[in-house]
């Protein structure tokens, strides 16, 4: 196979709120953490282990300014994008890498900031009346 994916799918809660960098040029970018959970039972134990992973998270121009307007700390959100790592230099001098999540594609899960009008919360609202069919956050695979 000559080809290759660079494609990444994450669903996490956010570590913080986003911070924003605009250009000169009219552009700007959005950068923020992301938490993921894997929660299993130990077999030794029998007891409930959590893992968590933080992924650095890069969106831009609306975007960003999207995200920034509707999510903050602690917000539940699925993403899709690329992984990219930059090259830059610290304050000593030493040349650093960071691997982020080049973001193409989200969805807002849940947002504490601008309830009211957001199109993923009314439409999770009006399917609410069918939700004993559905199953609960703790049956789900992920």
């Amino acid at each position: 196979m000559s080809g290759s994916l660079n494609k990444v799918m994450l669903i996490g809660h956010l570590g913080d709120d986003i911070k924003m960098h605009y250009f000169e040029g009219g552009g700007c970018v959005g950068r923020f953490s992301l938490a993921t959970n894997e929660t299993y039972t130990d077999k030794s134990s029998g007891e409930k282990v959590t893992n968590t992973d933080w992924h650095n998270i890069l969106v831009r121009n609306k975007a960003a300014e999207i995200c920034q307007k509707y999510l903050s700390k602690g917000d539940r959100v699925y993403l899709e994008g690329r992984l990219k790592t930059r090259k830059w230099t610290a304050e000593n001098g030493q040349d650093r890498y960071t691997t982020e999540v080049n973001v193409d594609e989200f969805t807002f899960l849940n947002t504490s900031k601008g309830k009211q009008g957001s199109v993923e919360e009314s439409s999770v609202s009006n399917s609410n009346k069918d939700s004993k069919d559905l199953p609960t956050e703790d049956d789900l695979p992920f």
